[in-house]
């Protein structure tokens, strides 16, 4: 049997520790593993007395791979988890969500409170769901919400867009799909999130061929997330959720179904308030510009913190003398600043609830 050419590419190594034992690697983590083998084989010929051949350390060192070196499953897990992009985020993103916005508190006891407290929600028989969908308006704070849950549990966030799974071409994505649950199968505490749902799992009505096979694909492979046993939730967003086939709003598939619309008057204050504290401010009367921001999503107000810092950066630069934000800035910057939302989608969001909110 041929030994593994030092020379060899890291998909080689892998293929040929493929070839000996049937298990397969990483190739990133195939050639520390491969001399790992051969110095398995010499202690194991040491002990026995004999050279036991390559074929045997191999299978013996990988099959007993939990005792002999346990940091070689961690270290495949944390360089997928590199590839894939996660983050452990700012568990105070949390708090800048207002207690007084409803997904909160929603989100707080059904979701995150059961996994937090999981032998309490077990002796009550309650199981914290796996599957969400966020739908709303464009900028209302899906995506926020999505990472506020991976905070809130200090898991692993991972974000996943319909160009990532597109980026072999659109006929490939039903098999990028089935590959992202299945690497899911490998992680644990990891909130995995799909922006833009409706792109990946639009009605089947009038699709293309090629479309309908992504979205059959979708609805195959959700319930089998859902009956894994890991510690993992799949959150998708949308803006449209009329636009997402009707089987996937139907219970059995998504756990949770849950509107996030228009803020409250606290909600801006508090957003607000948090991005206020990165700019170099003077007096500034929140309650005052606050109130000029009816329809303002979190994503609109971002966008004028962005013209407002930009606005007194050029001041600055023009006069050379320090300029501080005030609330006479806000004012005169926000008329430039369209909001997003408008009655006829909130009235939109509302009908939308009525039927399909689920928690």
């Amino acid at each position: 049997m041929q030994i593994q050419n030092e020379n060899s590419t890291p998909e080689e190594t892998a293929a040929r520790i493929f070839e000996i034992s049937r298990h397969k690697i990483d190739p990133e983590l195939a050639p520390d593993l491969w001399s790992k083998i051969l110095q398995h084989k010499w202690v194991l010929s040491e002990k026995i007395g004999r050279d036991i051949g390559i074929k045997v350390a191999c299978i013996d060192f990988i099959e007993n791979i939990d005792s002999v070196d346990v940091t070689l499953h961690d270290a495949q897990k944390i360089n997928q988890l590199n590839r894939m992009g996660a983050q452990l985020l700012d568990p105070l993103a949390w708090d800048t969500i207002s207690e007084s916005q409803p997904p909160k508190q929603i989100v707080d006891k059904r979701i995150v409170l059961p996994l937090i407290r999981s032998k309490l929600a077990e002796k009550h028989g309650v199981f914290p769901p796996r599957t969400i969908i966020f739908f709303g308006p464009p900028g209302t704070g899906k995506t926020h919400f999505a990472r506020a849950i991976a905070a809130r549990l200090q898991w692993w966030y991972i974000e996943v867009s319909p160009s990532d799974l597109s980026s072999e071409g659109e006929d490939r994505m039903g098999r990028k799909l089935k590959q992202l649950f299945e690497i899911t199968k490998n992680l644990e505490e990891a909130v995995i999130f799909i922006d833009e749902f409706e792109e990946i799992a639009g009605s089947r009505d009038n699709a293309s061929r090629t479309e309908k096979s992504i979205t059959n694909e979708f609805l195959k492979q959700v319930p089998l997330f859902r009956r894994e046993k890991k510690k993992n939730i799949l959150v998708c967003a949308t803006n449209y959720i009329r636009q997402l086939d009707a089987a996937l709003i139907r219970p059995g598939r998504f756990d949770c179904i849950i509107p996030v619309g228009d803020l409250d008057k606290k909600s801006r204050r508090i957003i607000f308030k948090h991005f206020l504290a990165n700019t170099n401010n003077g007096d500034v009367d929140v309650d005052r510009v606050v109130s000029e921001l009816s329809y303002f999503t979190p994503a609109d107000i971002e966008y004028l913190f962005h013209k407002v810092s930009h606005f007194a950066f050029e001041k600055e630069y023009q006069k050379g003398s320090d300029f501080r934000i005030t609330t006479d800035t806000f004012l005169e910057i926000i008329p430039e600043c369209q909001p997003s939302l408008t009655e006829e989608n909130i009235r939109e969001l509302e009908e939308d609830s009525a039927k399909i909110t689920r928690f």
